[in-house]
């Protein structure tokens, strides 16, 4: 093979076809699992979300901007996108088409934490000073929404360019289409990524046999850390943590369903309620939640499912409640250490990278695709955004450590009172603020480094001082400084 992609989601599809389109003599093959286990493509809920997803940190640092000019972008390439794709598939291109959904209402939950209040905020900002069409609506005419008393949205806003397309549908017509291309689609599990020297040259499947390639590129979602690993010097690129995600595909019993996406801002946790309409009167998808894991987890917590139950009911529609699970989805949102991107060609030659998108992958994947393509086929690229997110690189810094705990500690609080948390009138949330900030404190000490986790990922890793995750981290962080300070030494071990 000329090209192997390892990964079979909506990222390594979407590569292998549009390199596929521009150089259709060259021998591709997509190599995953048919289940597609943890996959995030496959649990999620594809919202073509940009301004939605801005948080009051979006526009803090120049690799957030560079992130959000992605997006940008991705919403501006998505109609021309699908509908090359619709051509590609032909008489399937109907059922594609129809599921999509356009437009997306922002809600702000009466009982939204301060967190959700700022990215709002911070929403409206970034929607005016982009000239992006919009429009603040009364929540009572959002058709819908039933919310409890208690969480009646105290504002709205109406994001006519965005929406939802069903991913399991999207995935499944850019499968088509790499077939229709000549990719050749391999149902297997890469047990390792196979190098010479400062070259790859394959991969080694789970049955033990192997498939030579000269370009490898890696868009296994968040098990890709490991497979790299094994072939890259000690922290040459920032490693992976898992983003466990839950959501559910169910079937509608009470009338007067959402015609449009209902989404929440960005809340503590790093994740959003909404409620996506899917094709046909009754399908709806319902999402998520976000648990960060240092390694992968076999699905969510049951209390984090709880929780997240009752809040999609008492924040969005409380008809919801009665309708009928017709699938639980579970994945992993592929986060770096510094929950940026990993796009681009890491240090061992031909090792293209293509994770690392958190909650943006599906949305990103026409632009994505693009930038990779171009790289692989040593073709201009004319996207500097990308610069930033380069695999070979130390975690890029947002914030200062006391920052970061600082944040940490906003996002806790929100979360605990987000669970139910009830504290009496002599007491208020500096009590469990405090405590936040001590064990982000204890978490940053046990690194030994100086280095600022972001809120995100530090709630992973606050519970594990001593543990062998934590010093996993903390080897990682010190590999790190010595190889990135002196590549040239580094690069030759």
């Amino acid at each position: 093979m000329d090209i192997a992609v390892v990964g079979n989601g909506v990222l390594g599809l979407s590569i292998a076809v549009e390199i596929a389109r521009r150089a259709p003599k060259l021998k591709i093959a997509v190599i995953g699992p048919p289940g597609r286990t943890l996959a995030a493509s496959m649990a999620a809920g594809a919202m073509l979300n940009c301004f939605g997803e801005v948080t009051k940190y979006t526009h803090q640092h120049p690799a957030a901007e560079a992130k959000f000019a992605i997006a940008r972008q991705a919403l501006d390439e998505w109609p021309a996108w699908l509908d090359r794709l619709c051509d590609e598939i032909g008489h399937d291109a109907a059922a594609l088409r129809a599921s999509r959904t356009e437009g997306t209402f922002v809600l702000l939950s009466g009982r939204s934490g301060h967190l959700a209040q700022e990215n709002f905020q911070a929403m409206r900002a970034a929607l005016i000073k982009y000239n992006e069409p919009h429009e603040q609506v009364d929540p009572q005419d959002i058709e819908g929404l039933d919310p409890s008393p208690s969480a009646r949205p105290s504002h709205a806003v109406h994001l006519p360019r965005e929406g939802a397309i069903d991913a399991r549908a999207v995935v499944s017509a850019l499968e088509a289409a790499a077939c229709r291309h000549g990719v050749h689609i391999l149902p297997a599990t890469v047990q390792a990524l196979l190098a010479d020297a400062d070259t790859v040259t394959g991969v080694q499947l789970a049955d033990g046999s192997t498939l030579s390639a000269g370009t490898v590129i890696l868009a296994a979602g968040s098990t890709g850390s490991a497979l790299a690993d094994s072939v890259l010097p000690p922290g040459a690129t920032p490693p992976m943590l898992h983003g466990n995600g839950l959501s559910l595909l169910t079937k509608r019993t009470a009338p007067h369903r959402a015609r449009e996406v209902l989404r929440t801002p960005i809340r503590a946790g790093s994740c959003g309620l909404h409620l996506v309409p899917l094709a046909g009167e009754d399908q709806e998808y319902i999402g998520a939640n976000n648990m960060v894991t240092l390694h992968p987890a076999h699905g969510p917590g049951v209390g984090d499912g709880h929780a997240f139950l009752r809040q999609i009911c008492e924040h969005l529609d409380q008809k919801i409640a009665s309708s009928q699970v017709t699938q639980w989805l579970h994945g992993a949102r592929p986060m770096s250490l510094d929950c940026f991107l990993l796009i681009g060609e890491s240090s061992l030659r031909g090792l293209h990278f293509a994770t690392g998108t958190y909650r943006d992958g599906f949305h990103c994947s026409p632009v994505i695709a693009r930038h990779v393509s171009d790289t692989v086929l040593n073709q201009a690229t004319t996207n500097p955004n990308f610069d930033w997110f380069t695999p070979k690189r130390l975690p890029i810094q947002t914030m200062t450590v006391e920052e970061a705990i600082a944040e940490f500690a906003s996002h806790e609080v929100d979360a605990a009172y987000e669970y139910g948390l009830a504290l009496p009138f002599w007491l208020d949330s500096e009590t469990v603020a405090q405590h936040s900030r001590q064990r982000a404190r204890r978490v940053h000490e046990e690194l030994d480094e100086l280095v600022a986790l972001p809120p995100d990922n530090l709630m992973a890793l606050q519970g594990l001082t001593a543990s062998e995750g934590l010093a996993d981290l903390r080897l990682y962080l010190h590999a790190a400084r010595a190889y990135h300070q002196k590549p040239t030494q580094a690069a030759a071990v």
